[in-house]
């Protein structure tokens, strides 16, 4: 290939899908491909797609567009969850040529053989029961955290979801592997790991679709702790069902994992979630965040939501606010519901108003403001240290505490990157932390 070819990615969706973009960057580049920003003129253009809500579906067309607004003759490649549950749909989006699916994302180099545009969009998707075996990836988007993939796929069978559709089976990478690539990210400087999957509390489950679990994620996450050179490891998100004590206790306990958990609710009515077929009730809920505050009173705990799922009735919902509303949670991600094909909630039964669902939405958005405000009240004149990031906002630069508290202190660019000792202060106008240095630890 002609090394001096350019690509560019979009990535679309969640932590997962930025985790293998990166990893198919890289492939691209031992390919002798430069990669260039998206808004640059490229020879390719790969968008990673996302088919979690309906707005993701919408934003392909017109990152499509962006891209050949930009080069006319550039090579345009769909891949990713929308690409496996509907590529005829994009292969009919004009510009695009190429779709893989689940499997053929990860040898999108092979489909390559010329750049040449293509009347239609040339479609390459495997039956989803071909996903089992396992591509591992991590992704440097940025010099201060990383996101590592440690599982990928899911055996739930939640009502409104696609993603066993998009992605397959869980399956998940060797320990030794994760270890590996845990170990190379710490080479690169960066400070922070995030642990993503699809389920990642399913972690063990081998590739073919080989039951037997090797490990736990217990044991994942205490071999990890071991890892140095890493200042901070966190746990994306993990059903509740599969947070387990003896993981809490590790996390409470850690050198590494951060006092942070971000654990799918969906519903705060029993009924709505036996509809959902979630894998628990809402009274074990509750006893997860009990014992991660008893354990860690100032840990973050981050909760999904979706709202207007079929059958929420007034009522319904409303249990739902009362129940977050009591419970000591730090924010919500809240999920307007929206029918998606081949799931068994597109045809029930009591189907809400969209404009009551985004009515709902708004009040579960505006709790969520409420409940993040008097978390980072709660965290005021105490002692944290901060991860410093690498962008400076409006003269500005953010940062994290280890439980998640977003913080700002004027742009100074020797802190990018740098883990400093902290007391919070005061909370600012635009509801960002501020803070003092502790002892002498201001750069010159």
């Amino acid at each position: 290939m002609n090394p001096t070819k350019k690509v560019a990615f979009y990535t679309l969706g969640c932590k997962l899908n930025f985790s293998e973009t990166s990893t198919i960057a890289r492939s691209f580049k031992s390919e002798g491909f430069n990669r260039v920003d998206f808004k640059e003129s490229a020879d390719i253009y790969v968008i990673n797609t996302c088919s979690v809500t309906e707005n993701a579906d919408k934003r392909f067309k017109s990152i499509v567009k962006q891209a050949q607004k930009v080069n006319p003759d550039a090579f345009v490649a769909a891949i990713g969850c929308y690409a496996q549950l509907k590529p005829e749909e994009l292969a009919d989006v004009d510009g695009v040529d190429l779709v893989l699916g689940a499997t053929e994302k990860f040898k999108i180099t092979d489909y390559l053989n010329d750049l040449t545009k293509n009347d239609f969009g040339e479609v390459h998707s495997c039956e989803i029961e071909d996903a089992d075996f396992y591509v591992g990836s991590y992704s440097i988007g940025d010099r201060t955290r990383a996101f590592l993939k440690v599982q990928d796929g899911c055996d739930y069978k939640c009502t409104y979801c696609t993603i066993p559709l998009a992605r397959g089976i869980s399956r998940s990478d060797t320990m030794s592997n994760v270890l590996t690539n845990a170990k190379e990210i710490s080479a690169q400087g960066i400070k922070e790991i995030v642990l993503t999957g699809v389920n990642i509390g399913d972690y063990g489950k081998g590739e073919f679709g080989i039951k037997k679990h090797e490990h736990t994620f217990l044991d994942l996450v205490t071999e990890l702790d071991k890892v140095e050179g890493i200042e901070r490891l966190r746990i994306s998100s993990i059903e509740p069902n599969l947070l387990k004590n003896e993981t809490i206790d590790l996390v409470s306990k850690s050198r590494a994992f951060v006092p942070h958990f971000h654990v799918p609710l969906q519903s705060g009515s029993n009924v709505i979630l036996k509809k959902m077929k979630r894998r628990y009730m809402k009274e074990l809920y509750v006893d997860r965040v009990s014992k991660i505050k008893e354990v860690m009173p100032s840990a973050c705990i981050g909760v999904d939501v979706i709202v207007g799922f079929p059958g929420e009735t007034n009522e319904i919902f409303l249990e739902t606010y009362n129940f977050l509303n009591e419970l000591d949670i730090s924010y919500l991600h809240v999920f307007m519901y929206s029918e998606r094909d081949n799931t068994e909630a597109a045809a029930m039964e009591g189907v809400v108003p969209k404009n009551v669902r985004a009515k709902r939405s708004k009040m579960l958005r505006g709790l969520s403001a409420k409940k993040r405000r008097a978390f980072y009240e709660k965290q005021l004149n105490t002692d944290r240290t901060v991860l410093f990031e690498g962008e400076n906002k409006e003269g500005y630069i953010h940062g994290f505490t280890e439980n998640y508290v977003k913080v700002k202190a004027p742009w100074n660019p020797e802190l990018v990157n740098t883990l400093h000792e902290v007391r919070l202060t005061e909370i600012d106008d635009d509801g960002l932390v501020r803070f003092d240095f502790l002892a002498d630890l201001v750069p010159n």
